[in-house]
């Protein structure tokens, strides 16, 4: 008898493979991702944001102009600095007010005190255990105590500049509207200098450690936007630009980047000429390299990662050379500061619209205020950096997948979150959990 195929048996089942990781820690917020993997072939892939809305845009409407600083702290406990920078720009451009001269220098060392507690806490606790091999920065302490020692300390450092500058190290009440409520004495800011000296020093270690990481062979062709202002790195002000041509100030930010909302997230994605981008220390590097401080400039240079950066696995060296460039900033602005005759400058509300951008740790965070004549606030808009990376970190996801996909379940989830860690999303204002759920099936 010869053998055959025997047609009565059943048709076989389509295999379905599903991922599910409910507990993955190291990233700020609450969130999900589903890639959906057909016949070898990666078909779908959401990163669900399903934390629920938190209405600041909303509960803004009807305030005080001076309430938005203390107002807007409150989104984020990781980058509160930003929030309340981009909302006082937003106001003083809508007043018609300039801040210049050691009101605007302060601006900028506050930036450097949260840069520098903000990328501390993600490189040494959250990304640098997937490239060591541990679960988590307190496993990775049992082996290096001294690297996270290290961080810790370098955290610390920024912590006590921004409670210096801010009141407290977390939600700071000194910004305001045309300056600060109070501005130190040159006394109190040179009394931190020994501390950044130490600081800046590690700083150059951190480069060091991090570019010795073996990372993943992955690349990508990225359109970058960020701030690129003339003759400075930026934290503040500057005109937006990309690497493919994209010259704007603010006020046009909306023509040029839009929001859409997707079924699967309470977080809109933001898209450049429709289509994703990358915001954050990756795209601040590749426009603004040349304006790093004397020694920032050199330890990239040494790391030999060169630009373009095209693997986002390098995104903790760029995030550790702001490191060093913040503590050398803040140093350079301590060694010059002039005390200012007031701590801040005249405001006289008037209707108007203002919009600005500023460089938050993850990249461009973007505030439009619409008030009226007696300065209250009739629409607010707010456009964070997460929202913005949101769908590049999906279109990395898409491309990464089909390398992962011969290895186990634990394998490929873990691997996809790691990709996920090179952005440092800051899905809310706090630390929880993200849970991965991969599905595989052929047609």
């Amino acid at each position: 008898m010869s053998e055959g195929k025997d047609n009565n048996l059943p048709e076989k089942e389509p295999q379905t493979r599903t991922i599910a990781i409910g507990t993955i820690a190291r990233v700020e917020g609450e969130g999900a991702l589903r890639i959906t993997v057909k016949d070898g072939e990666v078909r779908d892939v959401e990163l669900r944001i399903f934390e629920p809305p938190r209405y600041f845009e909303a509960f803004l409407v009807g305030r005080h102009y001076a309430e938005v600083p203390d107002i807007v702290a409150r989104i984020c406990g990781i980058c509160p600095v930003a929030y309340q920078m981009s909302a006082v720009h937003a106001l003083e451009q809508a007043f018609g007010v300039q801040v210049s001269g050691p009101l605007r220098e302060l601006r900028r060392l506050l930036y450097c005190a949260e840069w520098i507690e903000s990328h501390a806490l993600h490189v040494y606790m959250l990304h640098a255990p997937d490239f060591l091999g541990y679960p988590s920065g307190i496993e990775m302490a049992k082996d290096h105590r001294d690297a996270v020692t290290r961080g810790l300390k370098l955290k610390k450092a920024g912590n006590r500049l921004l409670t210096l500058l801010g009141g407290r190290s977390v939600h700071p009440v000194s910004v305001k509207v045309g300056g600060f409520s109070r501005v130190p004495t040159r006394h109190e800011l040179q009394g931190l200098t020994d501390e950044l000296l130490w600081a800046r020093d590690a700083a150059v270690e951190t480069v060091r450690w991090v570019a010795g990481f073996e990372k993943p062979a992955f690349r990508q062709d990225y359109t970058v936007a960020a701030l690129a202002p003339e003759g400075e790195y930026p934290f503040n002000e500057g005109p937006i630009k990309s690497n493919h041509g994209l010259h704007i100030d603010a006020p046009h930010f909306e023509k040029h980047f839009v929001e859409r909302q997707v079924a699967y997230s309470t977080a809109l994605q933001s898209t450049l000429e429709g289509e994703s981008y990358l915001a954050g220390p990756m795209a601040r590097l590749q426009l603004n390299a040349a304006r790093l401080s004397p020694l920032a400039k050199l330890a990239w240079e040494e790391t030999g990662v060169g630009l373009p950066i095209l693997n986002p696995f390098n995104a903790i060296v760029a995030r550790s050379v702001e490191i060093l460039f913040a503590f050398e900033e803040a140093l350079r602005v301590i060694r010059e500061y002039e005390p200012p005759r007031e701590a801040s400058v005249p405001v006289v509300p008037r209707a108007g619209v203002g919009m600005a951008c500023t460089e938050a740790p993850r990249g461009l965070l973007y505030h439009r205020y619409a008030v009226d004549k007696d300065g209250i606030i009739q629409e607010a808009k707010i456009v964070p950096p997460t929202s913005q990376n949101q769908r590049r970190i999906e279109n990395d996801l898409r491309a990464f997948v089909p390398q992962v996909l011969n290895l186990s379940t634990k394998e490929a989830a873990l691997a996809c979150e790691r990709i996920i860690r090179c952005y440092d999303p800051c899905i809310s204002c706090a630390t929880h959990f993200l849970r991965l759920d991969i599905s595989e099936a052929s047609e």
